[in-house]
């Protein structure tokens, strides 16, 4: 994410505290795959894409090794691994944000995370879920489990560094299957039901670059959890999920037994003839046969300030304008040289993590590298964002490392809700004249990465990170000695076997358009 080259996400349905230890283990590799039946080289783990559901009981802790196996140069054979949705307190040394919070693993190295995005475009992602035995709304649902997680992606049939800025994808991937234009009519993801169930299902958007606005023919939903977040029950029929977010919805299957198409429409000129775009609900008793044509209409849009947080729903800070410790404005800019400039300041990655200048002593954002895009926040405060919209290439969702926030004004919106606005970690800027605004407290040190989540856009400088408490952030983490050791082997790499930055900029085609 250079630096967007280098993370993998893991998308998050629910958080989750320390307890007993969980362990898995991640080996990323190259393959020859053909998701939507056209066979292109792409970074796989475990040997698939997306990679393996990681799920646990809430109050587990996570230990994931991710052993780097990466050969292919004209991909990253460096990489790192971010847990979206994952606030690591405590612990931003396992935030896995590159030359944010730690150096890369080198191809051949492995590193063990303990607290529990790069190469995304090329397939290297995947799903985490917490189920909680707690759930206030384990009465709302019948059927919560791997079967009922459903996650969008886009797929492109050329390596990610040659995809033009201006290019759309060329299939969108549901559970990891699609079709593209002229192709074979591959299988298609299926969500089987039966016939009076309710089931808990869990939206994740882990594309690169499009926003979806996802639709079940004949079928209505109710939206319970945005980002991790539980909310007061929301009756909708459609949902605009951008790059980064996450939602649950109880899903009723009270239709005819039958099959029904299963929509997630990108927003760029396309269709869903032949299964573009699309996935199949079956009922159990249905032949196995792709849907028919329905002309199902949809009038009830999920909008965000429609979303309400279920408990301790006030925003921090004082009720009115003014009423944050630090406000910040973000005016992110296109300068027409491929790059975005937020507050004058396109961000690159620094040679050295920020988190270890930290450390080495560096705590004012004058010392701290890349200079301009680093803010230093002082603990224990209340931070108002605010992030206007109109940008080319935009919507942007813009997603905060290390937080949860409250947005206090949404996109398409002119009203500041401090009683009880939505709670996430990702949200859409919106269109020219919107001035989306975001609050959250400083109770996590460390430095956190503040990014708009499509790819492109992020390598394109569309960045900046706050250092949280810098002067207590050392006493407040327990980094080790094999944290210490990723920098020491990177460092030693040839510039081929860091990032492939060069290779990006001579097979860039297409500025971004106005």
């Amino acid at each position: 994410m250079a630096m967007v080259r280098l993370l993998s996400t893991w998308c998050l349905a629910a958080l989750a505290s320390s307890c007993a230890a969980l362990n898995a283990e991640f080996v990323i590799s190259n393959a020859v795959i053909a998701p939507d039946g056209f066979s292109k080289d792409a970074i796989v783990v475990n040997g698939q894409t997306p990679g393996p559901v990681l799920s646990a009981q809430k109050g587990e802790r996570f230990q994931v090794t991710v052993t780097d196996m990466l050969v292919d140069e004209s991909m990253n054979k460096s990489t790192s691994m971010h847990w979206h949705g994952i606030n690591q307190y405590g612990t931003a040394e396992m935030d896995g944000a590159s030359m944010v919070t730690q150096c890369p693993i080198a191809s051949g190295d492995s590193f063990t995370q303990t607290d529990l995005t790069v190469d995304v475009g090329e397939g290297m992602r995947g799903p985490l879920v917490i189920y909680d035995p707690q759930d206030p709304y384990s009465d709302l649902y019948d059927v919560d489990n791997g079967s009922t997680i459903l996650t969008l992606m886009d797929w492109y049939h050329v390596n990610a560094y040659d995809v033009a800025f201006t290019a759309t994808p060329d299939a969108t991937l549901i559970n990891g299957l699609g079709r593209y234009e002229d192709g074979p009519p591959v299988p298609l993801a299926v969500l089987n039901v039966v016939l009076g169930k309710r089931y808990r299902i869990r939206l994740m958007n882990m594309a690169c670059k499009p926003n979806y606005i996802f639709t079940i023919d004949n079928h209505a939903f109710t939206v319970i959890e945005a980002d991790s977040d539980l909310t007061t029950p929301l009756e909708v029929d459609s949902i605009q999920i951008f790059c980064g977010q996450r939602y649950s919805f109880i899903l009723v299957a009270d239709q005819p037994i039958d099959n029904y198409w299963i929509h997630a429409l990108p927003n760029y000129d396309t269709t869903f003839e032949g299964g573009l775009n699309s996935a199949i609900l079956r009922y159990d008793g249905a032949l196995e046969m792709d849907p028919i044509y329905r002309n199902w209409t949809t009038s009830n849009p999920l909008l965000e300030g429609n979303l309400h947080p279920l408990v301790n729903p006030a925003a921090p800070g004082g009720a009115e304008s003014g009423g944050a410790d630090v406000s910040i404005n973000l005016e992110t800019v296109w300068d027409d040289s491929t790059r975005f400039l937020i507050n004058g300041y396109s961000y690159t990655s620094p040679s050295v993590p920020i988190l270890l200048q930290i450390l080495n002593g560096s705590v004012d954002a004058s010392e701290l590298k890349p200079y301009g895009s680093v803010y230093t926040l002082p603990a224990n405060k209340t931070i108002e964002l605010s992030i206007p919209g109109g940008q080319p290439e935009g919507p942007h969702p813009f997603h905060l490392h290390g937080h949860t926030f409250s947005v206090v004004r949404t996109a398409g919106s002119d009203i500041y809700n401090y009683d009880n606005p939505v709670r996430r970690d990702t949200t859409s800027n919106g269109a020219s004249g919107d001035n989306v605004t975001i609050r959250f407290r400083t109770d996590n040190p460390g430095p956190w990465l503040f990014h708009c989540h499509i790819d492109f856009h992020m390598e394109e400088g569309m960045a900046v990170v706050f250092a949280e408490d810098t002067n207590g952030t050392a006493s407040a983490l327990n980094v080790t000695s094999t944290w210490k050791e990723l920098c020491s082997t990177y460092d030693a790499l040839s510039p081929t076997e860091r990032i492939v930055e060069q290779h990006r900029r001579r097979h860039t085609k297409h500025q971004i358009g106005h």
